[in-house]
């Protein structure tokens, strides 16, 4: 790292410009972005209401499941709030140099997080589908508060690195961030010092990460797919896939691609408009948005559950 020259001036605080020229229309734009919002905070909060409820959905599954709509909601909370204070209103556009760093580091955590989680469900049905008979002994309640917590623990371990090492970089001018939240791509662009270290460990962790995690995912599911060939009844092995995985596996493909996309690649050979195009998808569309509507449309027991509940509180207010 370099040294700060003695005539710099330190940046104190970030200015975030999350769009530009959209002064006539910031009042639909906030209303869109708002109600995606909302919808994002309802989703999750009935699919964790939903499964904390009904006796019948405390299963592993499910257990991981209320852990990924809690984090979802965190995930968008994180960054949506601070965008929508900004328009409109130009003191909401400003965060301190400790909070950009805070937010930096919280959302890595998150997002790691997450991955952790997809593969530890990946093994929930992995051992579901291939072990059925041990099922209950092997996945049993000790199992997945292990899993569940070692997955949030390394994923709040996993932007120490990263986040030190933007910790010592210098910024000293300008101090514009053209992101609607502090991403480490235009972090950097804004470096008065070299930044091809910084790179390097965000590069390296971003793909120790999504190595390990997909590791566990993909032998999940080809010893999954081997034992559902083995079915000898068609009907059997499309029930047996689409019951227990199809959900899940669209979830991880929709995380992975857009993960991939966001995080490896070098940061600094980007388009500041492409990555903050690329970070609106992969925090408000998925996996926030997405994820309670596939586990729902395509889960006949949760649609069932939700049912119940909802006419438990049509029949309590009348």
């Amino acid at each position: 790292m370099q040294s700060p020259h003695e005539n710099w001036t330190l940046v104190t605080e970030f200015v975030l410009v999350s769009f530009t020229g959209i002064q006539e229309a910031w009042l639909p734009l906030f209303g869109f972005f708002l109600i995606m919002y909302l919808l994002t905070l309802m989703e999750n909060g009935i699919l964790v209401l939903v499964v904390a409820t009904e006796k019948r959905l405390h299963t592993p599954m499910y257990f991981f499941l209320i852990h990924l709509s809690f984090l979802d909601i965190w995930y968008t909370s994180l960054t949506v709030p601070k965008m929508l204070a900004g328009f409109g209103y130009p003191a909401g556009q400003r965060i301190s140099y400790s909070a950009c760093l805070t937010q930096l580091y919280l959302f890595t955590f998150l997002g790691s997080t997450e991955c952790f989680l997809l593969a530890a469900m990946a093994y929930d049905r992995y051992v579901a589908i291939c072990i059925p008979l041990r099922y209950q002994e092997i996945v049993d309640r000790n199992t997945c508060l292990i899993l569940a917590i070692g997955s949030w623990l390394t994923g709040f371990l996993t932007p120490v690195l990263p986040v030190y090492f933007m910790s010592q970089l210098t910024f000293c001018g300008p101090n514009v961030i053209d992101h609607f939240f502090c991403d480490a791509s235009p972090l950097l662009i804004l470096s008065c010092t070299d930044i091809s270290l910084k790179e390097s460990v965000d590069f390296l962790v971003s793909l120790l990460v999504l190595l390990i995690s997909s590791l566990v995912i993909i032998t999940s599911y080809v010893h999954i797919i081997i034992t559902v060939l083995r079915i000898s009844s068609l009907v059997g092995r499309q029930r047996a896939f689409s019951t227990c995985c199809s959900s899940h596996l669209t979830v991880v493909i929709l995380q992975y691609g857009v993960c991939s996309l966001v995080y490896l690649r070098p940061k600094s050979s980007t388009s500041e408009d492409e990555d903050r195009k690329l970070a609106l998808i992969y925090t408000f569309v998925t996996p926030p948005l997405l994820n309670p509507l596939i586990y729902t449309l395509r889960n006949k027991d949760i649609k069932q559950a939700l049912r119940k509940v909802m006419k438990k509180m049509v029949t309590s207010q009348t």
